[in-house]
């Protein structure tokens, strides 16, 4: 019999159970989702179940918590549509598109064939084919609002890789629904009677689009008469939304399509403060108590106990599909568009399954396309998946280059050209530093427009003058100093670049230096070594930096050459060769030969073999031998250099100079 005692306790341990476990997910930086299935599976047959969890959730309780459940999904499920947004695709459709059909087809097409190979042990013959085409759908899912939290909680909805993921996570988010709402009409065609209810979708889809949307979008002028969101606005809301539920679910379609697609059918123009009203009210009830209790339920039906060692097989089988299927169609169709690490992120990101994949899971288990074993492990898959995002993009996309991509975001938004930055450290007597400025011209030439700045800080003088300051005589010196490092800055202007002086006395030319050399954000530093802070320097920015060594023949027009096939070393490398007209010479062999051979075919006059005596040397830092002439400091978080992009910057003609 029905205790409402009961009921109202379990209540209450749901809601603690939920809110303290997705909590604790949230303070280790994982979305509450997470937290809140966990404690589904704690309460469950798979911890606590033979000792309280029976006596709580027995049999008699689970269908009035299912029912609560599914009145959470419909609400989640509607929010879902109402936050599909094309503005998310909008000027980014053609990449979004291909980035979405990679992230989708590829896990389907392995769920797919790993559902053949395991239908056998998990549904009878009559269901082989929904079962066949609900694993693909639930491998290529991808969860949208936590995807949404994650990319927002970093900031990166302003970037290029946060914008695409969104965009792509949006047309997964209808193509995965489509998919199911197949597979759902397939597997209730095969339940006899009122197989021809499916038939209705069709319609149903064209009745909502084509007369409820535009009756829908009275609500509108009717808000902006209220001012405000009525009890009865939000109560026409409801009954439609309901009643849309009621309908699909009547037509075998599942009553989670109805409220998806009622959502989607909600007015937007002019109607962003009426939705975000409706979602203000909608989340006091859903997110506090009925959307956790659905994630409750969800893992009480997950039971680990019963696992053997042939569920842990398939369990990997699910894990290698699943990640490996998404981030490799992820990562493939993005690198067609983008470079290598941004192309990684938005994989990393698209791998998250969260709450998408609960709610299909859900529906898998009701409509009897899933068992409850297999349930079980694609739920732990789920949860691993989502698990993973955070730690795994911090790895591929740290939190510095999230930062530096904003700000480039912010320039660009702004209309600020945002310049090359080359910062070169002047050491001594400037008028003797000639060659520097340019060798620091030269690789300024690798991404135009480039500004050139050039710091000289210098001791005040001792032994002042005890009469008078001794002004006259610092002012004349730094007045010499200038006119020197203006020599310089001609030299860099003569190479179509802007140059920029600093020159002062310092207290503390190393610390100082090395504050200059942060603040300046450069992309690109040049220095002596053993300059004052040079340690400091290296330490304080996280772009490349190249180190000339005090033998550095910089006026020789010799070959230039490169040690151990450091990447960066050899970017330097092909930098100089290419702008003076000058052979590059890569020494070593394997990947040093394979790299001589893809620059040969761009027209690169480029060789093997050993290094000539007569040759400017370059070598990588992380060398454990350096012991060239120039050493490149790695950008740190660096992405792969594309070398075809780089030949042809570099054999644009030099633009004239600038005064």
């Amino acid at each position: 019999m029905f205790q409402v005692d009961l009921l109202l306790l379990d209540l209450v341990i749901v809601l603690v159970a939920a809110r303290l476990l997705g909590a604790a997910a949230r303070r280790l930086g994982q979305p509450p989702v997470v937290g809140e299935i966990v404690a589904g599976i704690l309460l469950g047959p798979t911890l606590l179940g033979p000792l309280v969890g029976d006596r709580l959730f027995g049999p008699g309780m689970l269908p009035p918590l299912q029912a609560l459940a599914d009145v959470g999904l419909v609400l989640f499920m509607f929010v879902v549509g109402l936050e599909l947004d094309q503005k998310l695709v909008r000027g980014k459709g053609r990449i979004a598109v291909v980035i979405a059909l990679g992230s989708t087809l590829l896990p389907f097409v392995l769920g797919c064939a790993l559902a053949l190979g395991i239908a056998g042990d998990h549904v009878d013959g009559s269901k082989t084919l929904p079962f066949v085409l609900f694993m693909g759908a639930a491998m290529a899912a991808t969860a949208f609002p936590v995807l949404a939290r994650v990319i927002t909680d970093r900031g990166m909805q302003r970037v290029t890789v946060g914008g695409l993921s969104l965009a792509s996570a949006a047309v997964i988010d209808v193509l995965a629904w489509t998919a199911l709402a197949v597979v759902v009409g397939l597997a209730s065609a095969d339940g006899g009677e009122g197989q021809w209810k499916v038939a209705l979708a069709l319609p149903y889809g064209l009745v909502m689009f084509l007369v409820v949307r535009p009756l829908l979008a009275r609500l509108v002028p009717a808000w902006q008469r209220a001012g405000r969101l009525t009890p009865g606005l939000l109560s026409v809301v409801l009954i439609g939304l309901l009643a849309s539920s009621w309908a699909t679910e009547w037509m075998h379609v599942h009553f989670i399509f109805g409220a998806f697609v009622f959502g989607a059918v909600m007015p937007r123009e002019g109607a962003e403060r009426l939705n975000h009203e409706i979602l203000e009210r909608l989340e006091q009830l859903a997110v506090l108590l009925l959307l956790p209790m659905f994630f409750v339920v969800a893992g009480l039906n997950v039971d680990l106990r019963s696992l053997d060692l042939s569920s842990l097989g398939t369990l990997a089988a699910i894990l290698v599909v699943a990640i490996g299927g998404k981030l490799v169609g992820s990562y493939v169709a993005a690198r067609t568009q983008l470079p290598g690490r941004q192309a990684l992120a938005i994989a990393t990101l698209l791998n998250t399954r969260g709450l998408t994949e609960i709610v299909i899971l859900s529906v898998g288990l009701q409509k009897g396309v899933l068992d409850n074993e297999l349930y079980s492990l694609m739920v732990v898959m789920a949860l691993l998946t989502t698990a993973m995002t955070g730690p795994v993009l911090r790895r591929v996309y740290p939190e510095r280059r999230v930062a530096r991509d904003i700000a480039q975001a912010e320039r660009e938004a702004l209309g600020v050209s945002a310049a090359h930055r080359v910062l070169v450290v002047v050491p001594g007597s400037p008028a003797e530093q000639v060659p520097l400025a340019e060798l620091a011209a030269v690789l300024a030439r690798s991404a135009p427009p480039a500004k050139v700045i050039l710091a000289h800080l210098r001791p005040y003088p001792g032994g002042r003058l005890e009469l008078g300051g001794g002004l006259s005589s610092e002012l004349a010196e730094l007045a010499e100093t200038l006119h020197d490092l203006e020599v310089l800055a001609e030299v860099v202007r003569a190479h179509g670049h802007e140059a920029r002086v600093v020159s002062r006395f310092s207290a503390s030319v190393g610390t100082e230096l090395a504050e200059l050399a942060v603040g300046a954000s450069p992309d690109l530093v040049v220095l002596p070594e053993g300059v004052p802070g040079y340690a400091e320097i290296r330490d304080g920015v996280t772009c490349p930096v190249v180190t000339v060594t005090s033998a550095a023949p910089l006026t020789s027009r010799g070959p230039v050459a490169v040690q151990q096939a450091d990447e960066a070393a050899v970017r330097v490398a092909l930098i100089l060769a290419l702008a003076g007209g000058r052979p590059l010479v890569v020494e070593g062999g394997g990947r040093a030969s394979a790299l001589v051979r893809r620059l040969d075919g761009l027209g690169v006059e480029v060789g093997g073999g050993p290094v000539p005596e007569d040759a400017l040397t370059v070598a990588g830092e992380s060398a454990r031998d350096a012991a060239g002439h120039l050493l490149v400091r790695a950008e740190r978080d660096a992405d792969p250099v594309d070398w075809s992009a780089l030949v042809s910057a570099l054999r644009e003609p030099v633009p004239p100079a600038r005064s």
